[in-house]
């Protein structure tokens, strides 16, 4: 810190200081303006970055409002050509996916069936758009009895129980299922079966995550409302940005990130770093 406001001047001179960013979030706008009138005339440029945490970045427009500056934020997921455009995306690759994705089911089903008994596919419910439930099927990656293995496993570790609240998800997982279950959840193969979901407009190819209720409880209802007005996604930008590694605040800054910001142009750079993740499989477990 070099010192008070007043000193701004001076230092602009001494060292030819064109450029000044105005960062003050508890000032009136009053005092704000006085700020800027006072001191500002050494700087050639401001840049003032005004108190709107949470607000969408990107898509955002200056419009002059008679004498009053305003900002005109586009909400690109509720304009309707862009929900189709999204929609036809989803239904043209989730088609092309699925095809493809055959071999894989067919060779993972039969590796499961024999490593363990009970189904191939399960589903869990989960909080689709607008705050509805939805089955979303998944390659069973876990023990028949994965419940009770879980809740023995945290009474028995305290260091887990704390990893388990934190981010829901365990490094050491009990009821993983040995070779394939590690195998396709450290390469997210598990949810293939999730290409039935985006066919039948439950999912998009990306999105929110969609969680199950006991994860939903952990979010503040502010976000929670945020979050069931899109559609979740197969992949998501917490996926692929912080992959497992994310706990909850993390979680809430991407996802509120990526609804706020839409475009096709970020859903394609989120599917491109999906296959990366998927083949390096980075930070999963």
């Amino acid at each position: 810190m070099a010192g008070p406001l007043s000193m701004a001047p001076d230092l602009a001179r001494a060292s030819g200081i064109r450029h000044a960013i105005v960062a003050m979030p508890g000032v009136e706008s009053q005092r704000l303006v006085t700020i800027l009138e006072r001191w500002g005339a050494s700087f050639s440029n401001i840049t003032v970055i005004p108190n709107l945490f949470g607000m969408a970045t990107l898509w955002v427009s200056i419009r002059e409002m008679g004498g009053v500056l305003g900002l005109e934020v586009r909400q690109n997921l509720l304009i309707p050509f862009n929900r189709w455009l999204k929609r036809t995306v989803d239904l043209g690759l989730a088609i092309l996916l699925g095809v493809a994705a055959l071999p894989v089911l067919a060779v993972a089903a039969l590796w499961i069936k024999l490593v363990s008994r009970g189904p191939v596919f399960y589903f869990q419910v989960r909080g689709g758009k607008s705050g509805c439930a939805i089955r979303v099927w998944k390659l069973r990656t876990m023990h028949a009895d994965a419940d009770s293995l879980l809740s023995n496993h945290l009474l028995e570790f305290p260091a887990a129980r704390e990893e388990w609240h934190r981010y829901f998800k365990l490094k050491e997982d009990p009821r993983i299922l040995p070779g394939i279950g590690r195998l396709l959840r450290r390469t997210s193969l598990d949810e293939l079966p999730q290409l039935w979901n985006v066919l039948r407009g439950e999912m998009s190819l990306v999105g929110p995550r969609p969680f199950p209720e006991y994860h939903l409880a952990q979010f503040q209802p502010e976000f929670r409302s945020l979050r069931a007005k899109v559609t979740p996604g197969l992949t998501g930008l917490w996926q692929v940005a912080a992959r497992s590694n994310g706990d909850l605040t993390t979680q809430e800054a991407l996802d509120t990130y990526y609804i706020r910001n839409w475009s096709p142009w970020l859903d394609l750079h989120i599917m491109a770093r999906t296959v990366r993740a998927v083949i390096f499989s980075d930070g999963a477990y």
